[in-house]
Parts: C-alpha cells; structure tokens; sequence
C-alpha cells in the first residue's frame, strides 16, 4: 500500500498530525500496534497547560510566563524558539479541543477550568476531573473517525524502509494475519511515544511504550538527543506505581512523612510546598525515605483526607477508584502511599521545531521526539500540550513539504528492508542460544532504576554501563523465539526489548558522559550546574557497541539562565 503520508503511532501526537495531513488533502495512513484509544495518552490525568487567566487567581498570566516557567523548569536546556512557539499555540489548542467537544471542567460562569501544577507561576492547568488525556484521546479520535482517515491498528512497525538518507516507508507485522508487510509513502511521522518500559519495574507507563519506538529511527542512522535526562514522578502508587495525578498536589493534597510533616518546607519555599517541580519534590521524596522518614523505608504519604469526600468525586474521582481498586484504601479515608515512579523521556528522536530529523522524509511528534520543548525536567501540563501542538504544527509542515510530490513507492528500498526483517526472523526462530530474553528484560529494569535512577554518581554509571553491554552480548545468545504459530507475540516482544536495550545504553553513556547536575539528571559527585561546560544538548549515534556522543548547543531567545529557585 502506499500514501502521501504514514504516521506511526496512535496516540495524541500521532493522531493530530493525521487529522493536519488529511485536512491538507493528502492519503494519511494511521498505523499502530495498539487500537488508538488504548493509546498512552488515555493514561494522563491531572491537565492541559493554556495561559487562558480563567482561575480567579491567574492574575496576567501570559504566553511569556507560561514560557519563562517552561525555561525556568527545564532547567534551561530547552530550546526557547520551541517552548514560545508552544506557550503561544497554546491557547488556540484548547479552544479547538473545547470545539471538538472535548469535556473539561467548568467553573459556575462556564469558563474552562484551572488548577495550580508544580513550578508554575499561575494556575494554567485547563482539566477534565482527573481523566483530561482519556477525554483529549477520545476527541482526536471522534476527528479521525469523522474524517474517515485509515487506521491500521494492531500493525506493529519493526523497521524503517529507507535509501541514501531518505526514508521510503516501513515494514510491520499485520497482527491480524501475522505476515510481514510494507506500507510507502512520501513522509513517515513517528509518534510513538515514551520510553518508560525500560525501567519496567518502575514506571507508571503502560507495556505499550517501550525503547523500540525510538530505536527504529536510532538503529536507521537518525540521532537521539538528551537520553539521559529522565522524569521520575513523585507520585506512584506504592506497590504497582500506577500514577497519582498532580493534580491531588495541585487541588491541595499534601505529602507527609512517618513523623506527620509536610517536608517539602525544607526543601522548597513554604509559599510553594508540594508544588514544586516534578525533579526537586521526587529527589525530596526519595530523601525523606532514604534518610527513615518513610514508611517501611519504601514510600511517603499524599494525604487528600481534609479535601473532603464532595471535593474528591468531582475533581479526582479517577484517583480515588484507582486507590480504592488496586490498593484497598479509599483516600476519603486514608493516606495514599506514594513513591517516585519513572514517568516521562525528555529526550527522544533529535527533531526540529517542526519535527524535521537528518533523515529526509522522516518526521517525529509527542514524547518520542526531542524538539526540544522540555530540557532536563518536563513540567506537569506540558506533556499533553506538546502531543497537540506539535501533533499540529508537524502534519501541517509536512503537508507543506509534500505538496506536488507524485505517491510513488521506492519498491528496491521498501524490499531491501522486508527481506532484512524476515531474515532476522529466520535467525531467531533458529536460534541456538540459551539465554532467557525475559531474564534480560528484567535484569536490565532493575540496573536502570539502581544505577540511573532519581540519585547518580560515576562509580555506579560506570558499573551500569558495563552490565548493558553485557546484556547486549547476552541478548546475541537468547534462546529461539518459543511462539512460532500465526500470532508470534514472542518475537514482538523480544524485538522490543532490543529496543529497550539500545535505548537504555543512550541514556546510561549520556549520563555517564554528563558531569554535572541538571534537571532530573541528579549527580551526587557534580550536585552543580555546570553552564559553561554543559548548557548543551547531547547526541547519541548509534553503534553496535557504545553509542557515538557529540553535542549540539541550546537556542536562547529572551530568557537568561539564572539559578533555579522555588
């Protein structure tokens, strides 16, 4: 088959981009292994960042602040061009969901409602309850739907088809069928989303986001860029790390310890407390745990209780059915026990503003990509509003750069990848290794969260680099894949964790590499920024053994770096 434009990934980013390139006039082609609305997405709770002034305490709130505060909370790394482009678009973004039908909530006066998120400097979170990203989903979705644009669901993309640095489409496994198929184009979008299955442990993603989607790209030539910079929510559910919305913090939850205190006073301002930045109040949490003043030594407490039970349905009733469901508590009642859990990949496919990458034809949207917007720390709210924005902005750009172009197939490239692909196969349905994939898997989660986790120092980097590379050695021995039948999820899955072994050996040599504190990369050797050295964005091209590391600088427009207070 063949389309003016394929986009991978269904998800808020990928279906965007879509609903721009099909609104162009241009054959889109929407393929994911999961159906859309099962998309990650659907799993963000607390909200949408919009300077819209709606919360009586907004005051004159702006697309400049919300921009200043975007800077100030990535710790300067991101490129301001970006984050103003972003803070700009989005009022218009929310008004367009508003008219698609998107269900937020409302204050009395039928104005879009606000919260506070942390490291904001007003209450610009636009909500729906605690279920904003499953509303946003199922808006784009009913726009795809109306449009009649070709979903290709459960189509697991594996390889990129490409000649001479320019891409001609992809190879998928049809899990319908279980052939292997090709689908051309003119333009790729990859809108995959994150990478937290890597540290599978300990990650409020879902088994969908996995290191393979930037690995496609990595493993094609295409740069990734600041891997190591990883966003560990302060708020998991203890025991499943399920994610506790900041928006418990933001409606007025506290966090306390096992003597009763609200500790972020000595960590933050008094003024700004548990709404601090996602990096600073996990690096608190993890502190008070580790120095005892957890409970169990493992979490802390989110107390809602004094927000009362009217309160709690209408704002976070998702939270309280989670904890009720997976937990036994109801936190009308009691405390939610909480710890910090992986959550976002600031890093990704290295992309311009409009999602151009080295490879001509490829494109890249949402958190699969590092324009980048969100520097060494994400702020909550902004996640959701680059998979819009830029979902936008990317399908418009390429339906720019397409325009008079024939849809024709590069046949020799889309053949030269499906007969490397079905061979690869072939090698591992005759494997004779011993080696458990699975083994390696979970192995490799638990060295990630021991040795690159919210706390790092060069001696256990050194040590976790060394133990992937040994993985990846071992992962050349595995076992022949056991499912050889029509539906071979086995292959699927251990071709994911391929992915996450590439993926996670960027983010290690990034942050080995990286001597310095900044943002979610926290080193307890170099606790310092380091400007002069490291205000720089990092590269990792892909090698068979250690990834090749070079820099890139930061594009500064207004916003100076300054030290970075709360």
């Amino acid at each position: 088959m063949i389309y003016d434009v394929i986009v991978v990934g269904g998800g808020l980013a990928g279906m965007r981009a879509a609903i721009a390139a099909h609104d162009a006039g241009y054959k889109v082609g929407l393929v994911s292994k999961i159906h859309p609305v099962r998309s990650h997405s659907g799993a963000a709770q607390g909200g949408i960042n919009a300077a819209l002034a709606n919360h009586p305490d907004a005051g004159d709130d702006t697309p400049d602040r919300h921009a200043y505060d975007t800077v100030k909370g990535s710790d300067f790394l991101a490129d301001q061009d970006a984050v103003e482009l972003m803070t700009a678009t989005a009022p218009e973004i929310i008004i367009e969901m508003e008219h698609w039908g998107c269900p937020f909530s409302r204050y009395p006066n039928g104005k879009i409602a606000q919260r506070p998120f942390g490291g904001a400097g007003y209450p610009r979170t636009c909500y729906g309850a605690d279920r904003t990203g499953l509303y946003l989903l199922h808006t784009c979705y009913e726009q795809v739907v109306k449009r009649n644009i070709e979903v290709l669901y459960e189509r697991f993309v594996i390889r990129l088809a490409y000649r001479d640095k320019r891409v001609a489409g992809v190879v998928f496994l049809n899990m319908h069928s279980g052939e292997f198929e090709t689908l051309a184009a003119n333009a790729v979008i990859f809108a995959t989303g994150g990478s937290g299955r890597v540290y599978s442990l300990n990650t409020t993603n879902a088994h969908a986001s996995t290191g393979l989607g930037v690995a496609i790209p990595y493993w094609a030539g295409v740069p990734l860029k600041d891997m190591e910079f990883i966003q560990f929510h302060p708020t998991g559910l203890e025991g499943s790390s399920i994610l506790m919305t900041e928006g418990c913090r933001g409606e007025g939850g506290y966090l306390l310890n096992n003597r009763g205190e609200r500790f972020m006073k000595n960590y933050v301002s008094e003024k700004i407390m548990e709404l601090a930045p996602r990096d600073i109040t996990a690096r608190s949490i993890r502190t008070e745990i580790n120095e005892g003043r957890g409970f169990e030594d493992r979490y802390v407490h989110l107390d809602l209780r004094h927000l009362g039970e009217k309160k709690i349905n209408e704002r976070l009733p998702g939270i309280r059915e989670i904890c009720m469901k997976f937990k036994n508590i109801d936190p009308v009642f009691q405390p939610i026990p909480i710890y910090p859990a992986m959550h976002y990949t600031m890093g990704g496919i290295d992309c311009d503003g409009v999602g151009e990458t080295e490879m001509e034809g490829l494109f890249a949207a949402g958190e699969c990509a590092c324009v980048s917007v969100h520097g060494a720390n994400r702020l909550g709210g902004n996640s959701l509003l680059e998979t819009i924005v830029f979902g936008k902005i990317v399908g418009d750009h390429v339906a720019r750069k397409i325009k008079d172009k024939s849809r024709t197939a590069d046949n020799e490239a889309l053949a030269t990848a499906l007969t490397a692909e079905k061979d690869r196969f072939q090698r591992l349905l005759a494997s004779e290794g011993k080696e458990n994939p699975y083994d390696i898997k979970n192995e490799l989660s638990k060295l990630m969260f021991d040795d690159f986790g919210i706390f790092r120092n060069e001696a256990d980097m050194k040590k976790g680099v060394g133990e992937i590379l040994a993985l990846k050695e071992r992962f050349g021995k595995i076992r022949k894949i056991s499912d050889t039948g029509k539906f071979n999820f086995d292959y699927l899955w251990v071709t994911e964790i391929a992915g996450n072994l590439d993926t996670a050996l960027a983010i290690a040599t990034g942050a080995l590499n990286r001597m310095e504190s900044r943002g979610a990369h926290y080193r307890l050797d170099a606790p310092k920024r380091m400007d002069d050295r490291w205000m720089k964005h990092t590269l990792h091209r892909y090698h068979e053994t250690n990834p090749e590391i070079s820099y890139k600088p930061v594009r500064f427009t207004k916003f100076q770096p300054e030290e970075r207070k709360y």
